[in-house]
């Protein structure tokens, strides 16, 4: 597993398509956040990030996808997955070493946001609310690993990098949006349309970053990651 990580590391750095996703990343969120108007730190008047948090999934839908598109399109494309498929390691070993890259990967490009929390904490003469930023953080964690999850398994689905970002960016948004969505339509706000939200990742990642870890918000994140690299494994099986 650990083989497959630092051979996946090693090549998204040594090209300039990783890292450049990882600035673009940084760069979209320091403009939203010191920058543009509307969603600037000091339109509020009081010290929080929540512009950050709730921003920074719609970044990831684009930003993860990016970073995503080649774990196995790259492969299929270059035949080079008939020599990976023949050596000792198993199926869910490969899913799960490409997995942990791709989600370092993007936990890498989160890193440094936390200059924000340092700005913003030097900024502010009444303090800032640290639990709630450390649970929104979580949060963040939690997405990207669900994210992480889909652009790996849409990447074992073609041999076409660009199909498979398109095929991760649009799941991602449906996942995160949909859900909502079609539960605020007229007429199943009440009953039904609580169920259907809790389907979706975007009221568990509002759940988790108001600070409170919830064991169900915990099981859905981990649920919904363990099914996509389950339907990636199975896929993967019948290349075999």
């Amino acid at each position: 597993m650990w083989t497959i990580c630092k051979k996946e590391l090693r090549q998204f750095f040594s090209s300039l398509t990783g890292p450049l996703a990882i600035v673009l990343f940084l760069l979209l969120s320091g403009l939203f956040l010191f920058v543009f108007p509307d969603t600037g730190l000091f339109e509020y008047g009081y010290a929080s990030l929540e512009e950050f948090f709730r921003l920074a999934p719609w970044i990831f839908m684009f930003l993860i996808p990016a970073v995503t598109m080649r774990t196995f399109s790259e492969e299929f494309r270059s035949g080079t997955w008939e020599t990976l498929r023949t050596s000792p390691l198993r199926i869910r070993q490969i899913v799960a070493g490409k997995y942990a890259a791709a989600l370092l990967i993007s936990l890498l490009a989160v890193l440094p946001t936390l200059v924000y929390v340092f700005t913003l904490s030097r900024l502010s003469s009444g303090g800032i609310d640290g639990g709630g930023i450390a649970g929104s953080y979580v949060g963040l964690v939690l997405l990207a690993s669900v994210f992480t999850a889909v652009g790996v398994c849409c990447s074992s689905l073609t041999p076409n990098p660009v199909v498979s970002f398109l095929l991760a960016a649009t799941l991602c948004f449906a996942l995160h949006t949909a859900f909502s969505a079609v539960a605020g339509i007229p007429g199943l706000a009440e009953g039904p349309g609580y169920l259907v939200e809790q389907l979706g990742v975007e009221s568990h990642y509002r759940s988790v970053s108001r600070g409170v870890l919830d064991s169900r918000d915990l099981v859905y994140f981990l649920s919904v990651i363990l099914f996509f690299l389950y339907l990636t494994a199975m896929r993967l099986s019948k290349t075999l």
